[in-house]
């Protein structure tokens, strides 16, 4: 399968999966609004999340994948097998532990997220009930993790990217059915969003299951002392094991970044929380689409080609790689820059969520928007390091620029509140991205192909246009005076967003650039 199959492949399943989490969160704002219990429900949420980021899709993925995909090209499926036994057989262990200490320890870790949610003591005492029933989804995210390392590595990548679409799923099923029935009951509704995650979450895991009996690479886990004993002295998964550490470090410190603008929402006014987690939600269409789907193809691929000292191929997958992410970031950004009020108000601007909402969530958008490139660039860039088995260095510069995006903190949050966190990030990812970049160049692993100046030239006079074209779509139409017409308003922003896409590729054509070309490279 080629690589632009492997990551349309990729992004069909990963649009999907954003638009039933927009669907859901569309739902949850309608509901719910921006209030104390919202924001008890996705501090709750975002602990266990946080060490699923940790554990699972971080630390563990970017330690195993490259070492999985060295011992496919070098030894075959019999040992790839057995090492995804070993390793299965480990990962358990640790997530039963981790879970155990996870619902004990569930009001420590809410405060520790946001202390300030006890200025409303039933916000907090939501928050902490919520954790400890959503605790466990880290146990089940990690085993899909596992699967879709080895699911990702034989290039089977349907499964993984579509499993998120359970959670969504099962989530707007709670809300819509759920929170309704527990109201009648005189149960807080929010409640049942923490039943639908833990579903959610087992139905991922067990999706997995068919998809890997057909490879033949569904783990036998083996819980004794003696095989636990055996999997630990194995070479590859020692090598994991030692991978994993400075991982953990590189993901723990985006994780720190995130607890600690967590905790600084949560001492800003009620609904700060809320606010940037219904911007976030629509700054990860793009990053999803884009950088995350690239991010998954190119892993193992750039993995193997390092593992056969392929360097020329190496390097054309980074540079092929980049001109999509600017192709399709970059304009991207310009729509999050120029028309964020009319995709927020057309999208949540329902029930609940009140014109001042509109206007919170817009301000944090913009921030994120600011830094969209850098966002995207970033899974792009790292798999270059961690596909060579380099995890230090994305480490150390990401360790800079937390600190960085703190200090920025400092001078933003007094003068923008919960947007200036939005935007520190956005500029943290640009400074992290430029330094990745730099760094590859530096060492000789990627050398840029002839005709960046050029193709750069051409998106940047395509996205000027584009941003004219917004900017004057969202001042044409009153966005947020339309809720009692939402039907038109969802006709009209799918005009624009047509609209747009017509005259951002219509602009590169008539600059010289064919995208067709580009995309067959």
């Amino acid at each position: 399968m080629s690589l632009i199959k492997s990551a349309s492949t990729v992004s069909l399943f990963t649009l999907l999966s954003r638009i039933t989490g927009l669907a859901r969160e569309l739902l949850i704002a309608s509901a719910f609004g921006a209030s104390a219990m919202t924001d008890a429900f996705n501090v709750a949420f975002r602990i266990p999340n946080l060490f699923r980021r940790l554990f699972a899709e971080g630390a563990f993925s970017q330690a195993f994948v490259p070492v999985l995909a060295a011992t496919k090209a070098r030894e075959g499926d019999d040992a790839t097998r057995l090492l995804v036994d070993r390793v299965a057989g480990l990962l358990v262990w640790a997530l039963l532990l981790t879970c155990v200490m996870g619902v004990a320890g569930a009001p420590v870790l809410v405060w520790v997220m946001a202390s300030g949610l006890q200025q409303e003591p039933r916000g907090f005492e939501a928050a902490v009930f919520m954790t400890r029933w959503m605790f466990p989804y880290i146990g089940f995210m990690s085993l899909v993790a596992l699967s879709a390392g080895v699911l990702n590595t034989y290039k089977r990548f349907a499964v993984p990217a579509a499993t998120p679409v359970l959670l969504n799923l099962s989530m707007i099923v709670a809300a819509w059915l759920g929170a309704p029935w527990l109201k009648t009951q005189g149960i807080e509704p929010v409640y049942a969003l923490g039943a639908g995650v833990m579903v959610g979450g087992l139905l991922q895991l067990l999706i997995q299951i068919p998809a890997l009996l057909r490879l033949g690479m569904l783990p036998r886990i083996q819980l004794g002392f003696s095989a636990l004993r055996t999997a630990w002295r194995d070479p590859a998964t020692r090598s994991i094991t030692r991978l994993m550490l400075p991982a953990l470090l590189g993901v723990s410190v985006a994780q720190i970044s995130l607890l600690i603008n967590t905790q600084i929402a949560s001492h800003l006014r009620a609904g700060s929380v809320s606010w940037r987690s219904y911007a976030d939600r629509l700054m990860e269409f793009p990053t999803a689409l884009l950088g995350v789907a690239l991010g998954v193809v190119l892993m193992p691929q750039l993995a193997g080609a390092r593992a056969a000292n392929d360097t020329q191929r190496y390097s054309a997958m980074l540079d092929w790689g980049l001109r999509l992410v600017v192709l399709l970031a970059v304009p991207s950004a310009v729509a999050l820059l120029t028309f964020a009020q009319p995709l927020v108000a057309t999208l949540y601007h329902y029930g609940a969520f009140t014109d001042a909402d509109v206007l919170q969530t817009t301000r944090a958008l913009m921030g994120y928007g600011f830094g969209l490139l850098g966002l995207v660039a970033i899974k792009v860039l790292a798999p270059g390091f961690y596909a060579n088995q380099d995890i230090k260095t994305p480490v150390r510069i990401a360790v800079v620029v937390l600190v960085l995006t703190q200090l920025m903190n400092l001078v933003l949050v007094p003068y923008f509140q919960h947007a200036g966190l939005a935007l520190a990030i956005g500029i943290g990812a640009l400074i992290n991205a430029g330094w990745l970049l730099f760094g590859l160049i530096r060492r000789g692993s990627y050398q840029p192909l002839p005709g960046w100046g050029r193709f750069a030239l051409q998106v940047a006079l395509a996205s000027a246009l584009l941003a004219a074209f917004l900017l004057w779509s969202a001042q044409v139409v009153s966005w947020t005076a339309m809720r009692s017409v939402y039907g038109q308003r969802i006709g009209l922003l799918a005009l624009v967003l047509v609209g747009s896409a017509v005259v951002y590729f219509t602009a590169l054509r008539a600059l010289g650039l064919r995208v067709r070309k580009l995309l067959g490279r």
